[in-house]
């Protein structure tokens, strides 16, 4: 640990020139005294740092004494802080270890690249959660890196959406995925790919045996192939709406897994028509949520199968004794 931060203060040195011995504390969660025994050993080994009392003195090394890497250029730079994106790496427990790299990167930036590579570091934040995501699961994603990075088989007790019990499997993974904000396991299952939610994980065993994944296949093959499974799912029935233009952003946001093709807006009729794609009659009773802003057009069994939807949602808000006698279609879930 002490090696670690005499490299992280000489970085620091290097990166901002001279600096008040609280300031350095403070960055790396020491004492004062600490950070003067570290400059003496700095000193003591060779480095030529030094420190100045007063008001405006710190701790600074000597001129000229520095490594650059060259062959870096301004984009470059820029692109290595805009990788920094916190939510991944504080998932996997590495935001202090990123918080490390990118001071060593810094350091060894050439020094006509650093201002651009520090204004983007203010200027650039990525955050890959979704707005309104609600609350969390909490995850744990250790046994599952450590499966990832030891090439280890897992095996998983494991919750399917609508399901209550767990199921047990044991799979060969590939790695994991973060996907705007939710983070999935990529393995094999008996030699065929599957996408585990990580949340959905209840407990994660890693395996003595070696994994045993396909020849040639990496994880970029694996998630795009699972990808194009899930967005590019077969639609069987075409159906067409009409929305309120006052909807129409919402609905183009709420519905684009469904769209299949962009609404045909003039920008000025007060409905617009809609066509989507839909793999069974159920899904449609999503679009209850538009209420009387959206009406389906075609087919007619869909306009049937919203209509039966919309009747039992008043059924159920009826008084005790005005309800009607329940069947199949009223307890159908929306």
């Amino acid at each position: 640990m002490k090696s670690d931060r005499l490299l992280s203060i000489l970085l620091l040195l290097q990166t901002r020139g001279r600096t008040p011995a609280p300031e350095l504390a403070e960055r790396l969660e020491v004492s004062v005294r600490t950070i003067y025994r570290d400059i003496e050993a700095l000193s003591a080994s060779g480095v030529p740092v030094y420190a100045e009392r007063g008001r405006h003195g710190g701790i600074e090394l000597l001129a000229g004494f520095r490594t650059d890497v060259t062959g870096l250029t301004t984009d470059e730079s820029r692109a290595l802080f805009i990788l920094a994106a916190q939510g991944a790496h504080a998932a996997l427990g590495l935001d202090r270890a990123l918080g490390s790299a990118l001071r060593k990167v810094m350091a060894a930036l050439p020094a006509p690249h650093r201002p651009a590579a520090e204004a983007t570091s203010r200027r650039i934040l990525v955050d890959a959660t979704r707005w309104k995501g609600g609350p969390q699961r909490s995850v744990d994603l250790a046994a599952l890196q450590d499966a990832v990075f030891a090439d280890r088989r897992l095996r998983l007790r494991y919750r399917h959406s609508g399901e209550r019990a767990t199921r047990t499997y044991t799979v060969d993974p590939y790695g994991l995925v973060a996907k705007a904000g939710v983070w999935y396991l990529v393995a094999d299952r008996r030699g065929l790919p599957r996408l585990f939610r990580a949340d959905r994980v209840h407990r994660a065993a890693v395996l003595d045996a070696p994994v045993r994944r396909r020849p040639g296949v990496e994880l970029a093959d694996v998630w795009e192939a699972l990808r194009r499974q899930v967005e590019e799912r077969p639609g069987g029935i075409d159906v067409t709406v009409r929305i309120r233009r006052d909807r129409l952003d919402l609905f183009s946001r709420l519905m684009a897994p469904y769209l299949s093709e962009l609404p045909e807006d003039d920008g000025e009729s007060v409905w617009v028509t809609a066509r989507l794609s839909l793999a069974v009659v159920g899904e449609a009773r999503q679009l209850l949520q538009f209420s009387d802003r959206l009406e389906v057009l075609s087919p007619p069994e869909v306009r049937e199968e919203v209509a039966r939807a919309a009747a039992s949602v008043t059924d159920l808000y009826q008084p005790a004794g005005r309800r009607s006698v329940q069947n199949p279609s009223s307890e159908e879930p929306l």
